[in-house]
């Protein structure tokens, strides 16, 4: 046997074995759905490009452009709608697709819409220096369902321990418990819970497919609905430094369970870039503390936690009526029952 022998030897063993046993399944190979849109940067008003179809796809998708036959033709319609995306995520307004634009197109982010039903949920200007925003129509819990239970009703498709979904989901929930007046419990039974949570792979039978690895994150939908959705596709870090992940690709559970929780409880996006709210998370980072903006956006519909000692967000009492279009109605129907006890009691 000459010296190339065992090479000659591994090698067709190596040919002998089905590529799917040496080589990761195809999805793990996925990049970011929107990376393509890389090509698209000095795109301005007036040219053709290939590739502005689908961004208008991706425009339309959060709400920014109104009908879905697109060409691609950079015309007025395309340029009003990026003078609003760039307007919602603080950059310069320049109605052209800059580096800066389109760095920001292609970052993972929520699957929640900027505008909905024509509204925006990103836009905070109604609540002047504060950057929060609601669903249309200021949809949120009722005052007699405040204990919410949550189920997690679908993991097959991840592997993340079950136990360790658990952990995260409860401090995911609590960040928000301990600035207002909800609270919430783990339950196994489906049937008995207001939220339902699961990761999901492409079509899931709510109209929002998931993209793959990167592109949308997860969605929620507004109170009472109560479904949270991941993306099972996802390099999901539930334990340890996301920062240290080995994946360029890692994203922090923890960090867009929060966010998402956030929807459930009636929060739209926020323009403030260090909100929960905001609607991007970029990889191998971890966002989990809420700010002043997500403090005083939760309890202007719930009110305070009593035990909450930080200053960042109103009590019941302080709401200002131009938070939310009903202003300081929620206030009335707070001291409402209680003004009725005390006439039942005389």
């Amino acid at each position: 046997m000459t010296s190339s022998a065992p090479f000659l030897l591994f090698l067709a063993g190596f040919l002998l074995v089905p590529a799917s046993a040496v080589f990761p399944a195809a999805s793990t190979f996925i990049a970011n759905p929107w990376l393509p849109f890389k090509n698209l940067s000095g795109c301005r008003h007036g040219q053709d490009w290939p590739g502005l179809a689908a961004l208008k796809g991706y425009l339309r998708h959060f709400g920014y452009l109104p009908r879905s036959n697109f060409t691609d033709a950079f015309d007025d319609e395309l340029q009003v709608a990026i003078r609003n995306y760039q307007r919602n995520f603080g950059l310069s307004v320049t109605g052209e697709l800059d580096a800066a634009t389109v760095s920001q197109i292609i970052t993972p982010r929520c699957g929640v819409g900027d505008f909905i039903n024509g509204s925006s949920t990103i836009n905070g200007s109604a609540h002047g220096r504060h950057l929060y925003s609601y669903f249309p129509g200021l949809p949120q819990w009722p005052f007699w369902r405040r204990d919410l239970r949550y189920a997690i009703t679908a993991a097959s498709d991840v592997s993340i321990d079950r136990s360790v979904l658990s952990e995260v989901l409860a401090r995911a929930f609590a960040r928000w418990a301990s600035v207002t007046t909800l609270t919430f419990s783990e339950t196994d039974s489906e049937a008995a819970a207001d939220i339902q949570v699961g990761f999901y792979l492409g079509s899931h039978g709510d109209g929002e497919p998931f993209d793959g690895r990167l592109g949308t994150l997860a969605h929620a939908f507004s109170p009472t609905d109560g479904r949270l959705h991941f993306d099972a596709a996802e390099a999901w870090v539930a334990r340890g430094d996301v920062a240290k992940a080995r994946s360029d690709a890692a994203v922090d559970l923890e960090s867009v369970a929060v966010h998402e929780i956030g929807h459930l409880l009636g929060l739209g996006h926020s323009t403030a870039a260090e909100a929960i709210m905001y609607p991007s998370l970029r990889t191998r980072t971890r966002k989990v503390e809420l700010a002043s903006d997500d403090v005083e956006a939760i309890q202007n519909l719930y009110g305070s936690n009593p035990n909450y000692q930080g200053g960042a967000g109103s009590t019941p009492e302080s709401i200002p009526e131009r938070n939310g279009p009903d202003g300081g109605r929620r206030r009335w129907l707070t001291i409402l029952p209680i003004l009725a006890v005390g006439l039942w009691w005389e």
